[in-house]
């Protein structure tokens, strides 16, 4: 049993001398020295939760809260959600420290008209911003260019009057559409993109398509590595948007 235990005074030098605390006297620090403690204790909790992997403080951030609104490409088909595009680029974006939400409002088989109308139950008030990729069932489909070239251009016109930034993703069409249904669809992202102003990734499946080892085996949806490769070419442009999102809380 030791000296503190069995109720014997504490000493503690002071300068060579010793000064005898009572077990009265050390309850009373005790009780004097316990706030600071719970007090540095929960400063450091605080630290831990809001500082991010990169160093950043979440703190002084309100969660930029961002809608992937798409097909199957950006829903993730055949995949666990943890590899679907909106999760591994949330995931990029908060390894930078960036406090953001991204929520993944893919459908698959959706057109440009399908995401037009659902835009507004898609894209609930208190949004940010918006990646907007749609596009690619309309050209396997073989819809008139026109009318995805207007359904894509309501849909940046009405995110515009809602003040909401926007991400748009570009798609090329297939060769085999014959070399007039290319040039109107393909015309249609850089047009639409210059006219609203929004921030603009031209290509969505840039460096991917029709490469067999980042593709599914129906070889047009990509597998986990090839969303990482999507994520790793769009992420400048969703740093782009984001800094857009900043500006305009600062205004």
């Amino acid at each position: 049993m030791t000296e503190l235990s069995r109720g014997k005074p504490c000493s503690y030098g002071t300068g060579g001398r010793s000064v005898h605390s009572r077990p009265d006297a050390a309850y009373s620090a005790a009780r004097r020295l316990s706030p600071c403690l719970v007090v540095a204790a929960f400063i450091l909790a605080v630290v831990a939760v809001f500082v991010g992997p990169a160093g950043r403080s979440f703190a002084a951030e309100k969660t930029i809260k961002i809608v992937a609104l798409g097909d199957s490409l950006t829903a993730g088909y055949g995949l666990p959600n943890q590899d679907a595009f909106p999760t591994q680029l949330e995931r990029a974006l908060r390894a930078k420290g960036i406090a953001v939400e991204i929520t993944n409002a893919g459908v698959s088989g959706d057109t440009a008209s399908g995401g037009l109308s659902r835009l507004d139950w898609s894209v609930p008030d208190g949004t940010d911003a918006v990646i907007v990729a749609l596009g690619a069932n309309d050209m396997l489909r073989g819809v008139d260019p026109a009318v995805t070239r207007a359904a894509l251009d309501s849909i940046l016109q009405r995110l515009k009057q809602r003040r909401i930034e926007v991400l748009f993703a570009g798609m090329q069409s297939a060769r085999n559409m014959g070399t007039e249904y290319r040039g109107a669809y393909d015309s249609i992202f850089p047009d639409l993109a210059t006219k609203h102003g929004v921030v603009f990734y031209p290509f969505l499946l840039e460096g991917i398509a029709a490469q067999t080892k980042f593709s599914l085996a129906d070889g047009i949806h990509p597998n986990a590595a090839g969303v990482s490769q999507i994520v790793t070419g769009i992420l400048p442009k969703a740093e782009e948007l984001i800094a857009r999102v900043r500006s305009r809380r600062a205004s």
